[in-house]
């Protein structure tokens, strides 16, 4: 019969998701004796030939992450082999916070290797002793150098492999709580991107405190940079036009006078106390310094205009002035009473709104100097009244709420029927995989009010009984890349490149499994293969430079030549084969070149071609999730049920996307990606 055919799918099925199981136990099971390996063998020895101070230098926190993954590997090999893995998705939200300890390592693991690289070349005896290490440790396969980078790629594969387990789960129940996991893993993965992308901005910092003669105070405490460059200042005092040299931060300006390779630093300006106001009538087509904007000092001191060589200069400083102010300032910070200053938080704290980690180590995320809660920029105006607020009391006397209250929607964790009852209002019956809109949420308070979707029921309940909804953004799908080929062959790239440019390119499977990828470019009029080779899951074509992805290969050498691997081959990759084959590009436009026009901000470093800019390829639609403001004029401001156009994907957790014209980068966790 027909109903017997059936059986074989669902066993299929469940033998796909028990070898996802089996990967999670067993490269946790590696990873963790991986650990214990660099402990035993590197770090115990090496006390007797290193420091203390050299100690942590290169070998950072690594007994700490032992500790952990010992805990966390015991724990999933007691779920996965005993309790069917029904509290995995527990496991992984309960080592969340125990694992934001790789923060610390990952964003000092280049010095660790920088230091390791210099002891080995000023101590003979110390090089000696790491390759008698390393033999004992693995016969020689990999030295400690190679073994330092292992944690950074670890901690960034956990949502990886959830993301693959919940692909092929079908219990809905299961299949719910694994997708908190999963967005609990993500947001690890971006905390630790975002916490390695401060210190490199702080490295960034260090470099400007130095050039930069009679600064007394540390540029740290002006927050991020912004930009730098050449302005004509008037002062709104004497008139006076000098030219100057500035560096915007995220609440000053330092404005300084260039001395040769360095800098002299003339002023200070605490843009806690200015405006900015742009001057249209200063503008003035076909001549240099002459397009203006005004930096009022609002208690009546000096203020300046500053001037620039061109219109997109002054565009482009007057839009990282305002954001500068806007963040200083936010529209919402004092809504509700609260009163919102940005802030370093010296812990690591999560949004008071939305449960999300507030990322980076400085300048993170806003706190209330009244009542004490941190949260993003996007969330402040989502936030209930200041202070341990009674939400009955907040409640509108009106029965039926408003329509929309702006507050994310969570989904149920676990059963509650009513007991205990609440204090504030009537209970609302949750059960395991609801979805309810918040009506109220006080961080201070362990009670909630929300809405059942699915009945209308309103009513409050358990603050820890529900999570925010989880996003799981698809595998990437290489198909709408206008570089992808999908399988071919050899001798179909030659045909389908040879009358081409010279750096046109294509990425196609090499094999009928599509489990391999190549590179095809057209370079010296002849062309050219490039073989993407695979190791530990990254991918490479040069093996001192390993990508998460293909795409995050191709991004790169779209800006480096692919010298890097092949010393004959000094090109980078220019044009996607298929930017030319659609019909929509006009001929003379593809031979006219290929690089970007300076100053175009509608176009990343990373991105296509200039003429994508008239049209970008469009590589999935998304909605988004939660607000997001942006930090700087890169970014791309979301507002709650925005329709974004995606245009790139990144490994590191931000995509590219457009919204009504405007095009920026976004964090991947505030969307969710439509089918």
């Amino acid at each position: 019969m027909r109903t017997e055919q059936q059986p074989p799918l669902k066993q299929a099925e469940v033998d796909v998701r028990s070898c996802c199981l089996t990967e999670i136990k067993q490269t946790e099971e590696r990873y963790t004796e991986t650990l214990e390996s660099i402990e035993k063998y590197f770090l115990n020895p090496l006390k007797k030939f290193f420091s203390a101070a050299e100690i942590d230098k290169v070998f950072v926190n690594i007994p700490d992450l032992v500790k952990v993954h010992k805990s966390l590997m015991v724990d999933l090999q007691d779920s996965i082999l005993n309790k069917n893995a029904l509290n995995l998705y527990q496991i992984f939200i309960n080592y969340k916070d125990k694992l934001l300890i790789y923060g610390i390592y990952c964003s000092r693991v280049e010095i660790a290797i920088a230091v390791l690289d210099l002891i080995c070349k000023e101590k003979e005896d110390v090089r000696l002793k790491l390759e008698e290490c390393s033999k004992r440790a693995n016969n020689g396969k990999f030295t400690l150098r190679d073994l330092l980078v292992v944690p950074m790629q670890r901690v960034l594969k956990y949502h990886l492999l959830l993301q693959e387990l919940v692909k092929h789960t079908h219990d809905a129940a299961d299949k719910t709580n694994l997708k908190i996991a999963l967005d609990a893993m993500k947001d690890l993965a971006q905390y630790v991107n975002e916490v390695k992308r401060d210190n490199e901005t702080l490295r960034e910092i260090d470099q400007y405190q130095r050039s930069i003669e009679n600064l007394n105070q540390p540029l740290i405490s002006f927050g991020r940079p912004k930009g730098d460059g050449e302005v004509r200042m008037v002062s709104s005092v004497d008139k006076r036009k000098q030219d100057r040299h500035i560096f915007l931060f995220d609440v000053a300006v330092i404005v300084c006078k260039r001395r040769g390779y360095n800098y002299e630093m003339n002023d200070i300006l605490d843009l806690n106390y200015f405006k900015i106001t742009n001057n249209p009538t200063s503008d003035r087509e076909g001549k240099k310094w002459c397009y203006g904007f005004y930096v009022t000092h609002q208690q009546g001191h000096t203020g300046f205009e500053l001037f620039f060589k061109t219109r997109e200069l002054k565009k482009k400083w007057l839009d990282q002035f305002e954001m500068a102010i806007s963040n200083i300032r936010p529209e919402k910070a004092n809504h509700n009473s609260h009163q919102f200053k940005m802030h370093t938080f010296e812990r690591i704290t999560s949004c008071s709104f939305c449960h999300l980690l507030l990322r980076g180590i400085f300048n993170q995320g806003y706190l209330c100097l009244k009542c004490g809660l941190g949260a993003h920029k996007e969330c402040l105006g989502r936030l209930g009244l200041c202070g341990r607020t009674d939400p009955a009391k907040s409640k509108s006397k009106e029965s039926t709420p408003p329509a929309n209250s702006g507050l994310p929607r969570m989904v149920v964790i676990r059963d509650y029927s009513g007991i205990p009852c609440p204090h504030c209002g009537p209970p609302l019956s949750i059960h395991a995989g609801d979805v309810i809109e918040l009506m109220f949420a006080d961080l201070h308070s362990s009670w909630w009010q929300g809405k059942i979707l699915a009945t209308s029921k309103i009513g409050f309940f358990p603050s820890d009984a529900v999570r925010p909804c989880p996003c799981v953004p698809k595998p990437a799908d290489y198909s709408a890349q206008p570089w992808f080929a999908g399988p071919m062959e050899r001798y179909q790239a030659e045909e389908e490149l040879l009358d081409r440019g010279n750096s046109t390119y294509l990425v196609r499977h090499r094999s009928k499994e599509c489990t391999e990828y190549a590179i095809s470019i057209k370079f010296n009029e002849k062309v050219k293969h490039i073989k993407i080779l695979t190791k530990d899951g990254c991918f490479y074509i040069a093996e001192s430079r390993l990508f998460k992805t293909v795409m995050d290969l191709v991004e790169y050498y779209k800006q480096h030549s692919l010298k890097e691997g092949f010393s004959s081959l000094d090109t980078t990759l220019q044009i996607p084969y298929r930017e030319l084959s659609n019909g929509n590009v006009p001929r003379a436009i593809t031979r006219a070149g290929s690089i970007p026009p300076g100053g175009c901000s509608f176009v990343p470093p990373t991105s296509s071609p200039f003429w994508s800019v008239f049209s970008p390829r469009v590589v999935g639609i998304a909605v988004a999730r939660y607000d997001f403001c942006s930090r700087d004029t890169r970014e791309l401001s979301l507002l709650q049920g925005d329709i974004i156009k995606i245009y790139t994907k990144m490994s590191n957790g931000w995509w590219k996307g457009e919204i009504n014209g405007r095009v920026g980068w976004f964090p991947s966790t505030y969307v969710e990606e439509e089918d």
